[in-house]
């Protein structure tokens, strides 16, 4: 049981990260090949956050796609209570910190399958 339940998170986080990802991080990663600084922001954002999930406030914790959609669920829900817009921005030129926070949660994720390199011998 414990292991559907697992792969059920899984599943629903992996959606909403996608989600996510089609209403900024798309949009977003096409303004950052042009707009002046903002993948230099995101990067700064990527790496709080993954130290966040990571490291973690209250110990370790591993980063995978259930705790990085529950720290974007967490953004969402206060952007919610303080009545701040969640959309990608007109020419993404003035970005304000949920929304590159919120990139950088997309950006992790799109990341988060990739192969990890290693440089340690084969053998």
């Amino acid at each position: 049981m414990l292991g559907f339940i697992s792969h059920w998170a899984e599943l629903s986080a992996r959606r909403m990260l996608a989600h996510l990802d089609v209403r900024i991080g798309s949009p977003g990663m096409v303004a950052a090949a042009t707009v002046p600084g903002l993948t230099a922001a995101v990067d700064q954002h990527a790496a709080a956050v993954r130290d966040i999930l990571t490291i973690g406030v209250d110990g370790p914790a591993a980063m995978g796609a259930v705790s990085l959609a529950g720290y974007a669920r967490g953004l969402l829900d206060q952007a919610r209570t303080m009545g701040w817009p969640v959309e990608a921005p007109m020419g993404w030129t003035k970005v304000n910190w949920l929304t590159t926070r919120l990139l950088a949660v997309c950006d992790l994720a799109r990341r988060m399958d990739e192969p990890k390199t290693s440089l340690e011998p084969l053998f």
